[in-house]
């Protein structure tokens, strides 16, 4: 063991810790999204790996967050591009070693940034050890209580055990040679724990104090509502293609007795100093269900996926504000804010209406209201720089598995995957020396790193200046409302609230609107001609 790890084993994450009335931090953290692969290459195999991260570090604390989440690096076949965790205490050899996850942790620390890593617990890979084992031992084995391993239904088991649709498409059961089938409710390779055995629960705990010992500030739970299923696996009885990003209420996902699970985790990461989290990826049919997993006794935050959904639309985007807000005041969380992450299509096309340029107006505006909010916020890599979604990939070059299927996911997740430019006229723009495991555009030499840094009226220095604004004021960030204010009858699909003395306004619509300056400006996602006209598609915030 190196001195790094074994000081990790006694030391808490060297970060200060809250003091007298403030906050936990992630209480109103900016915290940024890097999706490993996708980010900066080190070594030129065109797969972006831990080096490439550490490298980068000081560009994210130039940007201003205050934490940052890393997508899966752990030992996996790469099925579903890591979230088939084949060890996961085990970095894969694609994206480094160990060290160089220790390496990451501990600059991240120096620079005064927090880290928080990806935890995948309602399934593993086919190839973990564990899997592998139980389907050596054949039916009957203890092995197979750890998973969902039952006998199909039909003359000879040939039918599934239930009706149950894998969120790829197709059953969510596969057959094995001697006849039982095992439940995956995403790919076959990606078969689901079964959470009511102890084993499952004694080895994730085991999991959690290895990256806490390691020195990570918090885990982002992936499908931190799947893990329990109803009693009996009952048949879902329609016809009915699931969604990866959905809100259906169903017999396998956001179950009561989830929140067990996450009661036993919370003890574990208050043996911890330095406010170590836990965040869910919890999709549930309302905020009120989100709120319950962030119990006092529970997690810490939830995503917000209901505000990701919310489209662009003023009486939309307010009631899902205020639905959120008054969700989390109850149980004293924060509520989160979120645009885009690597499972959804970017929001600058989100918002285009078939037109980009229309996409990133709306997509700067959009940012802006996100970051006054009260609570913590989540920046997906690029989103920064305006990045569109790829959407002509090559089918050849295409990963996602929900590609492969009939009647899988919409959207392709691969488009908004693409390898972030950083500098240069041609591809792949600083991410490496050996291209980029997806093809990056052309346009994207004017939106990398590079050619936007220096420039004001770039969407980087738009993110830059929110970020430090946000953290110069402490009417932002904190607090758990707004305070909508009155805006003129001609007014129709404005927002606009204020905190404390800042005040945001927000124009939703396609025209301009006139209506009295609050305040001096701060900050415009757009050009302001006159103080009391907000342009089409704009967000402004003043100091009022």
């Amino acid at each position: 063991m190196t001195q790094h790890l074994a000081d990790a084993l006694t030391s808490d994450s060297g970060l200060p810790t809250t003091t007298g009335t403030r906050p936990g931090w992630w209480r109103e953290a900016v915290i940024y999204q890097v999706y490993p692969r996708s980010f900066a290459d080190s070594n030129g195999d065109g797969m972006g790996d831990l080096e490439g991260i550490r490298s980068r570090l000081p560009y994210l604390k130039e940007l201003g967050v205050d934490a940052v989440w890393l997508s899966p690096f752990y030992a996996s076949p790469q099925a579903d591009a890591g979230y088939d965790v084949a060890d996961y205490r085990a970095i894969d050899p694609m994206f480094g070693t160990l060290h160089d996850a220790d390496a990451v942790i501990r600059e991240a620390h120096e620079l005064g940034l927090r880290i928080i890593v990806d935890l995948v617990p309602n399934h593993c890979s086919d190839q973990h050890e564990w899997f592998k084992q139980a389907l050596r031992e054949g039916p009957g084995s203890p092995l197979r209580e750890r998973f969902h391993f039952r006998p199909g239904r039909g003359e000879g088991g040939v039918e599934p055990p239930n009706d149950w649709e894998s969120i790829f498409g197709g059953p969510a059961w596969t057959r094995v040679a001697d006849g039982e089938w095992y439940l995956h409710l995403f790919a076959p390779e990606q078969p689901d724990f079964n959470w009511e055995h102890p084993a499952v629960q004694d080895e994730f705990r085991s999991v959690l104090r290895f990256w806490l010992d390691l020195g990570v500030d918090g885990f982002r739970i992936d499908v931190a509502h799947g893990l329990v299923k109803a009693p009996g696996l009952p048949d879902l009885g329609r016809d009915e293609q699931l969604k990866l990003l959905g809100n259906q209420v169903l017999p396998f996902f956001d179950q009561d007795g989830v929140h067990e699970i996450y009661r036993a985790w919370r003890k574990v990461l208050d043996e911890y100093a330095g406010d170590r989290i836990g965040v869910a990826e919890a999709w549930t049919p309302s905020n009120d269900r989100t709120a319950l997993y962030v119990r006092h006794d529970e997690l810490h935050q939830a995503f917000n996926f209901h505000y990701l959904t919310t489209g662009w639309d003023a009486d939309a985007l307010r009631a899902t504000i205020d639905d959120s807000l008054d969700a989390m005041r109850p149980v004293g969380a924060p509520s989160t804010w979120v645009l885009s992450n690597h499972d959804v299509v970017r929001h600058a096309t989100r918002f285009a209406d078939g037109d980009p340029a229309l996409g990133l107006r709306r997509a700067r505006a959009a940012a802006l209201l996100m970051l006054a909010l009260p609570g913590s916020a989540y920046v997906y890599q690029g989103e920064e720089l305006g990045l569109p979604e790829v959407t002509d990939l090559p089918d050849e070059v295409r990963q996602d598995p929900s590609f492969f299927k009939e009647n899988g996911q919409d959207g392709l997740r691969d488009g908004c995957r693409v390898p972030i430019p950083w500098s240069g006229e041609q591809a792949p723009y600083g991410f490496g020396d050996g291209g980029s495991w997806l093809p990056q555009p052309a346009e994207w030499a004017g939106l990398s790193v590079a050619a936007q840094t220096g420039d004001p009226a770039s969407t980087l220095e738009l993110y830059r200046s929110a970020l430090r604004i946000r953290r110069e004021r402490s009417d932002l960030g904190a607090g758990d409302a707004v305070e909508w204010l009155e805006t003129p009858e001609a007014a129709e699909g404005v927002l606009a609230f204020r905190r404390g003395d800042f005040v945001c306004t927000v124009n939703t619509t396609g025209e301009p609107v006139r209506m009295p300056a609050p305040g001096t400006v701060l900050l415009a996602s757009g050009d302001l001609a006159e103080p009391d006209v907000l342009p089409a598609d704009t967000a402004v915030w003043w100091q009022g």
